[in-house]
This record gives C-alpha cells, sequence and structure tokens, in this order.
C-alpha cells in the first residue's frame, strides 16, 4: 500500500512551488500586544505588522493655525475612549497643514488611555478585515482602542481596494464596534476620482448605462461613510510666522547666542522665513517646521566652525 501511495507522490520540486504558492496567497496570523504603542503593516498581502518605535516629543499644543479642526478631531477621539459612539474621521484639504501632525499628537496626548494607532498604506487595506478581527479577538479587559490611520489616501479608477475599506466603514454586518476607527487623511475630498467625462456622457446620452448617475454616486460612497470630515486650508502670513516662532522658541536652547524673543520674531529670521516659504510654493505648519530646522541646523554649524 506504500508503494502504491508513494507512487501518486508529487515531485519534490512541485511541492516546493505549491508551498511557495500557498505562503503567498495566506495572510499570516496576526497578533497584537495592547502594550504597543503603534504597529505599520509592511510586506503587502501577506505581511505582517511591525512594531513602531514612537517619538511622542509632538504635542497638541504644538500645532497651531488649526484649532478648529483640532477640537473636533480631540473630541472625537476622547468619544471613542470612552466608550461613547465616535466616528470614522476623513482629513482633506491643503498639503502641509498638519494633518498627519495631528495622528502623532494624539498618541502623544491619550495613549495612557488606551489610544494605540495601526498605519496602514492604501494598497494593503485588503488586509483590514483581518487586522479588525485581531484587534476583536483582543481581551475584553485590554482597554485598548485602535485608529487605523491611512495617509495619502486615494485611489483609481480601477482599484479595488476601496471596496474593503467601505465595508469596514459601514456596510458589513459587523461595522458598527467599539474598538476601531479609521483616521485618513488626503489631499483629495472625494477618494476616487470624478471625471468631467462622465458627466458630458450623461447629458448628451452617451452612455451605455441605464442609470448613469449611480456611477457618479459611486465615487463619492466612499468619502460618505467617514462621519466626519475636517478640512485644512492655506494659512495666512501671520499664523505662519507665529508656527515659525514656536517651533525655534522650542529649540532655542541649542541655539548659541540665540536672538529669538518669545514676544516677535527678530527682522532677518522673518524675512528669511518668508522667502523660504515663497520658494516652496506656500505657507504651511510642515514649511515652518522645515524652516525652523534649517535655521536652528545652520547656526549651530556657524557656531561650530568658529570654534575650529
Amino acid at each position: 500500500m506504500s508503494e502504491l501511495s508513494s507512487s501518486y507522490a508529487l515531485p519534490e520540486p512541485l511541492l516546493d512551488l505549491l508551498t511557495q504558492y500557498l505562503q503567498q496567497q495566506v495572510t499570516p496570523t496576526i497578533e497584537i500586544d495592547p502594550a504597543q504603542l503603534a504597529y505599520r503593516w509592511v510586506g503587502g498581502h501577506t505581511g505582517h505588522l511591525e512594531p513602531l518605535s514612537v517619538n511622542l516629543f509632538l504635542s497638541l499644543d504644538d500645532l497651531h493655525g488649526i484649532d478648529t479642526q483640532k477640537a473636533k478631531l480631540v473630541q472625537n477621539t476622547r468619544q471613542f475612549l470612552k466608550g461613547y459612539p465616535a466616528n470614522h474621521v476623513l482629513m482633506t484639504g491643503t498639503r502641509g497643514a498638519g494633518k498627519s501632525s495631528l495622528i502623532r499628537a494624539l498618541l502623544q496626548a491619550y495613549h495612557a488611555e488606551g489610544l494605540r494607532v495601526i498605519e496602514i498604506a492604501r494598497d494593503d487595506l485588503l488586509v483590514l478585515d483581518k487586522i479588525r478581527a485581531a484587534i476583536n479577538a483582543l481581551p475584553a479587559d485590554s482597554n485598548c482602542r485602535y485608529v487605523v490611520y491611512c495617509d495619502d489616501l486615494a485611489f483609481n479608477g480601477q482599484d479595488e481596494s476601496y471596496r474593503t475599506l467601505k465595508s469596514v466603514l459601514d456596510g458589513s454586518l459587523d461595522s458598527e464596534q467599539d474598538k476601531l476607527l479609521v483616521y485618513a487623511t488626503s489631499n483629495r475630498r472625494h477618494l476616487l476620482p470624478q471625471l468631467m467625462k462622465d458627466n458630458v456622457n450623461i447629458y448628451n446620452g452617451q452612455t451605455d448605462e441605464v442609470n448613469p448617475y449611480e456611477t457618479i454616486d459611486e465615487t463619492v460612497s466612499l468619502s460618505d461613510r467617514f462621519g466626519l470630515w475636517l478640512s485644512f486650508y492655506p494659512m495666512n502670513q501671520q499664523t505662519y510666522l507665529q508656527i515659525v516662532q514656536h517651533y525655534l522658541v522650542i529649540q532655542q536652547k541649542q541655539m548659541p547666542a540665540s536672538n529669538i524673543k518669545n514676544a516677535e520674531l527678530a527682522e532677518d529670521i522673518r524675512a528669511n522665513a518668508l522667502r523660504w516659504a515663497s520658494e516652496r510654493g506656500g505657507r504651511s505648519g510642515r514649511v515652518a517646521y522645515q524652516f525652523s530646522r534649517y535655521w536652528v541646523g545652520q547656526a549651530q554649524l556657524k557656531a561650530a566652525d568658529n570654534l575650529l
């Protein structure tokens, strides 16, 4: 009998290929440690959650010019951590306005109250259901709640991974839960492209669809499933300079012979900060932070050179 079964055995090279194929198609078991503050999904469909070493230097008080958006996001997050009803959040608008920084600042402010963050790329959203299942499998006494954070979220017309996100946000039978929210940032309000030709074809009757307006409904249905929309706008010059001042004051202990005062910026710093923003194509919190690093760095380098 053993000789008969061995005659039907697959060759070793074919077994190796089958094993490799199955390993590529199956997502490994996802394990989450409540003590870990943040994870990032790496490795695509067959990847894993990589623990992150989080730098908690950025606080909510360090973010200026976005007080309204910050207050709404903090309130939503506090509701979530208390176990009260809360919404998924979509933050859209101008680049560099502080959307991603708000997530890091929230973790700094509320990690002691059980806030945890899992960062996931748009292309890996197909594993979101399995991440949700792993979160639901945590012990009831873990007292941790997870924000799944997706930065720069947007889809093209051929991308089907957005359907998984739609199901998690609102649509599947178990989409309502109290341990997971999705916070996403995007430079585009509607996450799926809206094409002018779709409207033109509808108005001209040049579409083969019986219900052509459903195509347009599909393009806006994803963003509609985020209960809270926060819009970020370009900032004025005064706000930009205030942010520059704030970051420079934070780092002034590292600057020799600092001429940065709490009351106002020195004229040379002010002029250079405005020139920096002009060369970067606009004013934002990110540009202000980058200028502060440039200014502090050059001052330190100059002081070091003078000691030689």
